[in-house]
């Protein structure tokens, strides 16, 4: 079900069910940090960590999950991390930006406007992104856990609440209003 205006005037906080998404071809769970943070900083905000997956740096293999879980009406974010530089593996943007119905240009352009504070120009090698499809967002940043890191604390913690002002994505997103206000 479509989301509803009422969400553009919450002011509580609704708990999403988010998807994360690691693309690596050497990481697994034991060494999976970047993954792990995003996870707990799922939890720990209140949201709900609805699936958490390793996949390959391949594009197919990356579209096909990223899309199920764009399909899945009970998941309404996903972020990913990894595959946004310039090695030849680094394929999230190849493989992401088609499944979009909408992006989210200013996404990127804040994540490394806060990055280049924290590592200085080599910030502009981030290829970070994000778009929404079918009413989910998806947010794609590097694959180090300091990027990780910055990502959720300094912008998307924020744009994932729906009590966040002047505006988040929360309104967006496919959400039943009666369930935010059950669960709120």
């Amino acid at each position: 079900m479509s989301s509803s205006s009422n969400n553009h005037n919450s002011k509580v906080f609704i708990p999403l069910n988010i998807a994360v998404l690691t693309v690596s071809d050497t990481r697994d769970e034991s060494n999976d940090t970047s993954g792990q943070l995003l996870a707990e900083r799922v939890t720990s905000s209140g949201h709900l960590l609805a699936a958490k997956a390793i996949v390959k740096d391949d594009v197919y293999q990356l579209r096909a999950i990223v899309s199920k879980w764009i399909a899945d009406d009970n998941i309404h974010a996903v972020i990913s991390t990894g595959g946004t530089g310039f090695t030849l593996r680094d394929n999230t943007p190849e493989a992401l930006l088609p499944l979009f119905d909408k992006n989210v240009e200013g996404f990127g352009e804040i994540f490394r406007a806060i990055s280049l504070d924290e590592i200085g120009t080599s910030t502009i090698q981030s290829r970070a992104f994000g778009g929404i499809a079918n009413q989910t967002v998806i947010l794609c940043v590097p694959g180090s856990t300091n990027a990780c890191r910055t990502a959720w604390d300094k912008l998307i913690k924020e744009q994932l609440d729906a009590s966040h002002r002047p505006c988040n994505f929360v309104p967006h997103l496919n959400i039943n209003t009666e369930q935010c206000e059950t669960r709120s």
